[in-house]
């Protein structure tokens, strides 16, 4: 069986990351998101193993010192990280593994793992990804102008990705995707 491709998948908050992901599994069904760890309580309606593996601070820890994750960080005192051995099982089952993260891991995996695809996915313009996230109601004002704020240093990691796609309709944008990754 040939072995998937690891796929870092990274774009400014609000840009549709996970619209475009949604297409993108509708379109080709050996495309799986990996699931992260964090050591940050459930929200209501979350499961482990779902959205997140939930792990206490000492499971999160001993994985660190096991080299058990593709990359990690912390965010507001909880550990968020991409479990390798989890990856590396479904890439091995020939599936095509997305890890939507953000800049700081994707360089981590970058640099673990050279050989991955990098994919930046980029609004049509910063006034349309402001339209964006206020528009999905979901923060607050000042959480919104925190996000519009880290463009700017996100912008900087850009360059760093093999290929920006532009998110300007969704499945445009997942049809792209695809042709990169079976390239």
């Amino acid at each position: 069986m040939k072995r998937g491709k690891l796929v870092v998948y990274t774009g400014y908050s609000g840009v549709g990351k996970g619209t475009v992901m949604k297409k993108l599994r509708e379109l080709d069904d050996s495309i799986r998101l990996s699931v992260s760890c964090t050591t940050r309580k459930p929200r209501e309606g979350e499961t482990h193993g779902v959205e997140y593996y939930f792990l206490d601070k000492s499971e999160f820890q001993k994985l660190i010192g096991e080299d058990g994750f593709l990359e990690y960080a912390t965010y507001c005192d909880n550990f968020y990280g991409t479990p390798e051995k989890a990856v590396d099982e479904m890439l091995d089952n020939g599936l095509n593994v997305f890890l939507e993260i953000e800049v700081q891991g994707g360089m981590q995996v970058m640099k673990k793992r050279p050989d991955c695809i990098s994919i930046f996915i980029v609004p049509p313009s910063f006034e349309e990804l402001e339209r964006r996230l206020r528009g999905r109601g979901t923060e607050d004002e000042e959480t919104i102008l925190k996000r519009l704020s880290a463009v700017e240093e996100e912008k900087k990691y850009q360059k760093y990705y093999t290929y920006s796609v532009l998110n300007d309709d969704p499945e445009r944008a997942a049809r792209e995707i695809i042709d990169i990754i079976h390239k």
